[in-house]
């Protein structure tokens, strides 16, 4: 089969398959009702009371990952849960093209619905600010809409590479979200330092109008992408070497 055809064929298995469809359009969703929820429940209070406004903007974001994550690793695992990966591999005999395409339409898919997702919480939080709302013009807006987007498009490819290796998305699903929501709290009570290189962490340094933890904006994002690369890599090697 031709590299198009590879493309085409993981984009119709996400788009068929609900798990993996419905996990992505919640990325949206989610964080567009949380951000109605919370926003016009607070509003102006918020933004007096609020440190940094920007990462204020991107509250939701924190909601946001969890259904990236989920999008990652159930668009990878359900071929596992159903044994049609022995099809695929009978279809696309190369393993490394297979693991290729799905890499590519996983991270485009996140990509394209984590930028939409970024754009649009900004400019809906802010509606309800009055006057205490911010634009794309402040310092860091511009760059926190699109790295909010690279953001979700890392962690979802960061799960479908642990998926690709453990062959579940149930055992990915239960290794990540606990790290996410409370293991990386945790760490960073413990040890400050390191908890900064921890790929949540890290990434959200893009969405701080002045970047903490010592990390700048673009140097978080380029350590939660080495997180996602060894991931894939670990799964591209699971998979080349292990029998469907």
């Amino acid at each position: 089969m031709s590299v198009t055809a590879v493309l085409h064929s993981e984009w119709i298995k996400i788009r068929s398959v609900r798990a993996s469809f419905g996990s992505l359009v919640a990325v949206f969703a989610a964080t567009l009702a949380i951000t109605l929820l919370v926003y016009s429940t607070v509003g102006q209070a918020e933004a007096m009371g609020g440190e940094d406004l920007l990462f204020g903007a991107f509250y939701a974001i924190n909601f946001a990952q969890i259904a990236a994550i989920a999008f990652g690793a159930t668009a990878v695992s359900s071929e596992y849960a159903s044994g049609a990966l022995r099809i695929s591999l009978s279809a696309v005999p190369r393993r490394g093209l297979l693991c290729a395409a799905k890499t590519a339409v996983v991270g485009a898919a996140a990509l394209a619905v984590g930028l939409a997702t970024g754009f649009t919480t900004f400019f809906v939080g802010q509606a309800f600010l009055g006057e205490y709302a911010i634009g794309l013009g402040t310092p860091g807006a511009l760059r926190a809409c699109v790295g909010a987007g690279i953001y979700l498009a890392l962690m979802a490819l960061f799960a479908a590479g642990l998926t690709l290796l453990l062959r579940s998305a149930v055992a990915v699903l239960s290794l990540l979200i606990p790290f996410i929501l409370i293991v990386s709290f945790v760490i960073g009570d413990i040890a400050e330092g390191a908890s900064r290189y921890l790929p949540d962490r890290a990434g959200q340094q893009v969405l701080h109008q002045e970047a903490a933890g010592g990390l700048g904006p673009w140097t978080g994002l380029a350590v939660t992408a080495l997180w996602a690369a060894a991931a894939l890599l670990a799964g591209w090697w699971a998979v080349r070497r292990r029998d469907a």
